[in-house]
């Protein structure tokens, strides 16, 4: 029997839309925070790396899932016996986006503008070892260190580490070229930025053609967008309390993993109290750090009593240092000529764990008697007053940078603790390669500052993303603040 044409037709419709159905390539994933710029090697905002890691820019080494550090744009390397030179071999065949050959010179570039004496990269004292990169030929760059560096290829890893392009400099903050997996295509500020995939890339091609980040910042809009369907997947979901929807509806998963994000009231080490141990011990001591993690996370965290992450082997447990007593605040502030208490200002960035976690706090601190001033600020604002500035008394923030209780051998970092003692350990650390004596002087430096009462220390960020269930290859934990879309595809 002969079927009308019409049926044929609208077979055949039906069949190209269940094929269109099945062969999803592309991505909306939503984020709370809008990058300030989009060059990730001169500003200390996690947020561009949440973007850009992995899929736009690239590095040496990279950070996996795990944590590990394995090959990027260097396939292998060398390290001499005294392990002070570090020779690596290039990947063959590397190019910018722009279609211009990524090679030695592009890496001894961008490796000594991040070094240099002028340079603006926020984590410059990742690169302080290195004396000198030298170009032995087209895929091969040879670093040289003036001390042994046990943390090298882990530091190379880093986001502020990354290849780029000479030319690119100029413009890099709002039209990035890298050799990554995917090219920047558009940026509508306030709304979205639209990734392509490159169809020149010299590793393994992505599943997905192209992906667009939606910048959502309101937590009860996000959750709306998330449930609507209007979004494939929100990496670092801001409204904890709506998780149990998510996992009880079968259209989503949620993904709850580790982060290295160290969330701390900081305290200005050299403005006046702070600079008294005793006052800011009393501000560590008013603190309940359990209550924070349940009315501002409700219930996702792990508390921490130093600048360290539970799940790292060298961790220890010094909540004990700082435990929730504010009897002991209120004498401690006595003994430091404030019985009376004092007023201070509270900075408050956009997270969820901020704003929420500030109120918190702010009370926590008002029943021993410190007044805090609470000011909500944007992120551009954070960097300029707090961050760059230092014009603030105690601000909240999430340290997401892999490993790095280093920044408190720093004594211009925004929080000024200055400790030649700390500075030593933290300086014989990175001379140290024995697994065994790196691990007993992480543990010190974790002592030493939680003794210091430098920061209040609060708890360990959890990651936690909410996707659609037939998503897969997103990262559960965050080793690194990375969106990293190289390995996502959809299930069908």
């Amino acid at each position: 029997m002969t079927r009308p044409s019409f049926l044929l037709a609208a077979g055949t419709s039906l069949a190209l839309m269940a094929s269109a159905a099945t062969a999803r390539d592309t991505l909306t994933v939503a984020l709370q925070l809008e990058p300030p710029h989009l060059d990730p090697t001169s500003a200390a905002a996690g947020a561009i790396d949440q973007v850009l890691y992995a899929n736009v820019f690239e590095g040496l080494t990279r950070f996996t899932s795990d944590g590990s550090v394995v090959p990027g744009l260097a396939q292998s390397w060398q390290i001499s016996e005294d392990g002070l030179t570090y020779t690596f071999t290039l990947q063959d065949g590397v190019t910018f986006h722009d279609g211009t050959t990524m090679d030695a010179e592009d890496v001894k570039f961008s490796l000594d503008r991040a070094r240099a004496e002028d340079s603006t990269n926020a984590q410059k004292a990742l690169f302080a070892d290195i004396a000198s990169v030298d170009v032995v030929d087209p895929l091969t760059v040879t670093l040289t260190l003036a001390q042994p560096n046990g943390n090298l290829l882990f530091n190379l890893a880093w986001g502020d580490a990354v290849i780029v392009a000479p030319e690119s400099i100029d413009t890099i903050k709002t039209a990035p070229i890298g050799t990554g997996a995917f090219t920047f295509t558009n940026w509508v500020q306030g709304d979205r930025i639209d990734l392509t995939r490159n169809p020149d890339y010299w590793g393994a091609a992505p599943a997905l053609s192209g992906a667009t980040f939606k910048f959502i910042s309101d937590p009860t809009a996000a959750f709306a967008a998330m449930m609507a369907e209007d979004i494939d997947a929100f990496s670092g979901f801001p409204a904890p309390e709506n998780l149990p929807q998510f996992e009880a509806d079968p259209r989503f998963q949620v993904l709850v993993g580790s982060t290295e994000g160290e969330t701390i009231l900081s305290i200005n080490n050299k403005q006046a109290p702070f600079d008294n141990p005793k006052v800011r011990a009393a501000v560590a001591h008013a603190i309940d750090r359990q209550a924070i993690i349940d009315g501002a996370m409700f219930g996702y965290g792990t508390p921490i009593g130093s600048h360290f992450a539970p799940h790292n082997p060298a961790y220890v447990d010094l909540t004990g240092t700082s435990a929730h007593d504010p009897d002991k605040a209120r004498a401690l502030l006595a003994e430091a000529g404030l019985p009376d208490g004092f007023a201070t200002t509270l900075h408050l960035p956009p997270p969820s764990y901020a704003r929420r976690g500030g109120e918190i706090i702010a009370a926590q601190l008002a029943e021993v008697g410190i007044t805090a001033e609470i000011i909500n600020v944007e992120w551009a604002q954070w960097l300029e007053t707090v961050f760059r500035g230092k014009t603030f008394g105690l601000s909240i923030v999430s340290h997401t940078e892999p490993m790095d209780i280093g920044i408190y051998a720093r004594p211009d970092y925004y929080f000024q603790y200055d400790n030649p003692a700390f500075q030593d350990l933290m300086a014989e650390l990175t001379r140290t390669t024995d697994p065994q004596a790196r691990t007993r002087m992480m543990q010190q430096a974790q002592e030493m500052i939680a003794a210091d009462h430098v920061n209040g220390f609060l708890f360990q960020l959890a990651a936690l993303s909410v996707a659609r269930a037939d998503l897969q290859g997103l990262w559960a934990n965050s080793p690194t603040q990375a969106t990293d879309l190289t390995a996502v595809s959809w299930a069908n």
